[in-house]
């Protein structure tokens, strides 16, 4: 297992680049190895088995081969980033690449042999010989790697797995590989939120969007000071009167949603564009799948709409890899994050890179698409999968891909999730993958609340609570808790070595995320996108999760690069992060409210109950949140508390925390930290 080892105090022998070349060679791995461990999927131990797949049933697999110098690898991704190196930021190219830590030619024609043996059709060959992909039956499939694939129940959904690590009987071809992709159908999920509303329904609703054609438009004022709400039954008893904070509603508005300008002003970019800082000469490869037949006019809507450059050949392209998309239609995701890239980038270069699925295989292969031929010095990445139920061999493909990236200068950005520590009270807790990779650098999410001026008023880490005051105008008593809506993930990798960059950190693991930006969907983003059944079919509506933090400070992570200028590319963001100067990242701590939403329900003349702010949302005592009646625009007569800053399993604390990491970049300080010491600071 492949893991960083980077712990405090260790002694690292730093090689160069041109040290490494002159020791290439071929992996270590013992020839008489025939298992290839680690290459189930988790859920196999207690998931539900529905049936053995049918023999007949066509599926392609990939073989990802043992790279070379592995652990060199390791070696030279801390020379490159250790400023006192004389390899720092002599990033490798392709031919690097190959001749360091690329499976060779005849290792290729192994495998291949091995394919054409076992009546799999070779389909396509990866990059530097790094994988081969190929095609045949389930039988065949399970004959040349000697495991049963069978279906199986995994939280609602049906998903194929093999039941056991593939063994690979031909010695010379088993010392070769390290991952076989495919076997299972297990797939990302975009950490996409939408307000309780749209989420529980499933649907865009009516309400909570607005069009071209709407006299009103999102407020910016989320947070409308205090007031007093009072219920009765019919006059009758029971009443209740609760008091507190109130998050702004109305029945014939859109609600609350932030601009690229009100963003620009809260996160102090507004100076970086006015010197000429916004990305120019900069590309952003976004990695989203299925892809979009309506992207660029939505683009182009919502940038005509908040005055950004227009979207055209010369500066956005859509790449389709490893195969052509199948699935294009209307994509909320691909929406949020081309257009908040463009917002806060509007001068660099945007390359959609489009896996035709969610399937580990095409995404991990479009990813390693997109590093190897060098579409950008910046990857986004708002998906993952739970660690926990990732298989390692899996997790160790993700990390040899960003591991690469980093060495070429690339830094792959991945969303933590939007499911806090995966545990829902009762589940063992987990990070998403592939942001737990150490050569990733790992988007976390904050809410924001904004001043009439739209400078920031408060800021917490992400994460949500409901509860049910009324509901159609029936008092709940106890109020009825919804509980945790979502919030930023994060948390120990449960797999990989603490890195170097994060010495500091408590516990010998990786630790998520590393920095935070925009998730919470009540205090989102406003976002184009068309509906066809709606009418005018363009909207916008508000949408958020670190699918939103990932693309913002990707884009920000583009105008850093272009500002490093003759000295760039950067690199990996993470390893700088945690050395920058005070003042470059705003530290994010816990926000809490005298007028948290509290009351009291009078079940008789007589009797009467009383609730606290932490019993109503349904947290500990003595928790530090923020809290604040909804009157929910979905339904009459409803009323519902939001909590802010109430993320499951995870807490925001002072310094480092494992809701937002270091905090949020302040974009002025944050850029002028990478101009060089010999240009001017950013006026």
């Amino acid at each position: 297992m492949n893991m960083l080892t980077t712990q405090p105090g260790s002694v690292w022998k730093l090689l160069s680049v041109g040290a490494l070349l002159a020791v290439a060679a071929l992996p270590g791995r013992a020839t008489t190895s025939q298992t290839v461990n680690g290459n189930t999927p988790r859920f196999v131990e207690s998931a539900t088995v529905l049936n053995h797949e049918a023999p007949t049933t066509v599926i392609e697999v990939s073989v990802w081969l043992n790279p070379h110098n592995r652990a060199q690898l390791d070696t030279l991704a801390r020379d490159l980033y250790d400023p006192k190196s004389a390899n720092f930021r002599h990033w490798l190219k392709q031919a690097d690449i190959d001749k360091l830590f690329a499976p060779s030619a005849a290792e290729l024609a192994t495998i291949t042999k091995f394919f054409g043996a076992h009546n799999l059709t070779v389909t396509s060959i990866g990059p530097h010989n790094f994988f081969v992909r190929g095609q045949g039956t389930i039988s065949d499939v399970e004959n040349a790697f000697h495991v049963q694939i069978n279906s199986y129940l995994v939280r609602g959904k049906t998903v194929r797995a093999n039941a056991s690590d593939p063994i690979i009987e031909e010695s010379e071809v088993a010392a070769l590989v390290g991952h076989v992709s495919g076997l299972d159908s297990s797939e990302y999920a975009h950490p996409l939120a939408l307000p309780f509303s749209a989420a529980s329904k499933g649907q865009v609703t009516s309400l909570g969007v607005s069009s071209d054609a709407t006299p009103g438009f999102f407020v910016s004022d989320c947070f409308t000071g205090t007031k007093t709400e009072k219920y009765n039954t019919g006059g009758s008893y029971p009443k209740a009167t609760y008091t507190g904070n109130n998050y702004y509603s109305s029945d014939s508005g859109p609600g609350c949603g932030y601009t690229p300008a009100e963003f620009r002003t809260a996160y102090n970019l507004n100076p970086l564009y006015k010197a000429g800082l916004d990305g120019t000469g900069q590309t952003i490869a976004i990695i989203d799948w299925c892809g979009s037949n309506t992207i660029l006019s939505d683009a182009n809507a919502f940038s005509a709409r908040f005055g950004l450059p227009k979207l055209t050949s010369a500066n956005f392209t859509i790449i389709e890899t490893p195969t052509p998309s199948k699935c294009a239609g209307p994509n909320l995701e691909i929406n949020l994050d081309v257009e908040w890239a463009h917002a806060v980038a509007p001068g660099a270069n945007i390359a959609l890179v489009v896996p035709p699925s969610a399937s580990f295989q095409d995404v991990n292969q479009a990813v390693f698409y997109a590093v190897n031929y060098d579409i950008g010095n910046v990857i986004s990445g708002s998906y993952g999968s739970e660690e926990l139920y990732t298989s390692p061999s899996e997790l160790e493909t993700e990390n040899l891909i960003n591991a690469i990236a980093a060495v070429s200068g690339i830094s792959a950005n991945f969303s933590t999730g939007d499911d806090g520590d995966f545990t829902y009270g009762i589940l063992p807790a987990s990070v998403s993958a592939p942001a737990d990779s150490p050569y990733a650098t790992a988007v976390g999410g904050v809410t924001l609340a904004l001043n009439s001026d739209n400078s920031i008023k408060w800021q917490t880490g992400w994460g949500n609570n409901a509860t049910f005051l009324q509901s159609g105008g029936a008092i709940q008593n106890p109020p009825l808790q919804y509980g945790f809506q979502g919030g930023s993930g994060g948390g120990p990798s449960g797999f990989f070595a603490q890195p170097f960059y994060q010495v500091r950190l408590p516990g010998p693991y990786r630790q998520l995320p590393d920095i935070s930006w925009l998730a919470d969907p009540y205090t989102g983003a406003v976002v184009a996108i068309t509906e066809p059944n709606q009418y005018p079919p363009l909207i916008y509506e508000p949408v958020g999760g670190t699918s939103l933090a990932a693309p913002t400070f990707s884009a920000l992570w583009a105008i850093a690069n272009q500002a490093a200028g003759a000295s760039g590319p950067l690199g990996q963001a993470a390893p700088y992060l945690y050395t920058l100067p005070a003042g470059t990242i705003t530290d994010i701590l816990p926000k809490t409210s005298a007028n948290n939403v509290k009351g009291t329900v009078y079940e008789t003349s007589t009797t009467s109950t009383n609730y606290d702010a932490a019993t109503i949302v349904g947290v500990p005592e003595g928790s530090l949140f923020y809290s604040a009646f909804w009157d929910y625009p979905y339904e009459s007569y409803t009323t519902i508390v939001l909590s802010f800053g109430t993320d499951s399993g995870l807490t925001v604390t002072p310094g480092w925390d494992n809701v937002t990491g270091l905090g949020t970049p302040n974009g002025k300080a944050f850029v002028d930290a990478f101009i060089p010491a010999a240009a001017p600071a950013v006026k």
